[in-house]
């Protein structure tokens, strides 16, 4: 087990972590929550070398996916960089990476009401007017979850809020900032429920963000 007290805030500053092998060759993977090995629970960095594949397998709980860098396949499509994903609980895939890819993932997640089959190309979709300065895309809703990229213009400052729910957060650009620390890209931030902070950053950062889904964790 790794990371899985959701009372505990957690911070994991990818670009120092080492690359660990997974049962497919020249896909590595970045641990940062896994419940136990190959099965359950689980929340990753992944880098697909070129012509690298996963056989077909399935996903009992579902599979949450953001491109970071390269191009992800499978069979029903190629995802650039920049593309949110969501595979819903039982479906099934094949995926592969003619070029290479990095991604984030998040496996065996879902409520198993959640059936929506997502796929939003981030580059493309709209900005909509947030809090201040910040500009939001939402990605995905359930119930008392939400998904969503923010954009941070240089110089923004949030109020400070509590996280019913919790919030989890992933740097995909800029440097996020609060009170407990700086976190450049590629840092992921997990708070509990009834945490809260006062976060600002100093450059343009955008964050993938999802909050309600840590309420009553354990």
């Amino acid at each position: 087990m790794l990371n899985m007290d959701f009372s505990k805030r957690v911070v994991v500053r990818t670009a120092d972590e080492a690359w660990v092998p997974s049962p497919a060759a020249g896909v590595d993977r970045k641990l940062l929550e896994r419940e136990e090995a190959e099965r359950g629970r689980a929340t990753s960095v992944v880098r697909y070398a070129p012509n690298s594949h996963f056989k077909t397998h399935q996903h009992p709980a579902g599979e949450e996916i953001f491109v970071l860098d390269g191009v992800f396949s499978d069979e029903n499509g190629d995802y650039p960089a920049g593309t949110y994903i969501r595979n819903p609980p039982d479906s099934e895939h094949a995926p592969f990476s003619e070029n290479g890819c990095v991604l984030f993932v998040k496996l065996h997640q879902f409520d198993p009401a959640d059936t929506a089959t997502i796929r939003i190309n981030t580059n493309e979709a709209e900005w909509l007017p947030g809090y201040g300065g910040l500009q939001v895309m939402p990605l995905h809703s359930f119930e008392g979850e939400h998904v969503a990229l923010v954009k941070w213009p240089a110089g923004e400052v949030f109020k400070p809020h509590r996280h019913f729910g919790g919030e989890e957060i992933f740097v995909l650009s800029g440097e996020f900032i609060d009170e407990h620390g700086r976190y450049p890209a590629g840092s992921w931030l997990r708070s509990p429920h009834a945490s809260e902070h006062h976060p600002r950053v100093e450059q343009e950062t955008i964050i993938y963000v999802k909050t309600g889904h840590l309420f009553g964790a354990d």
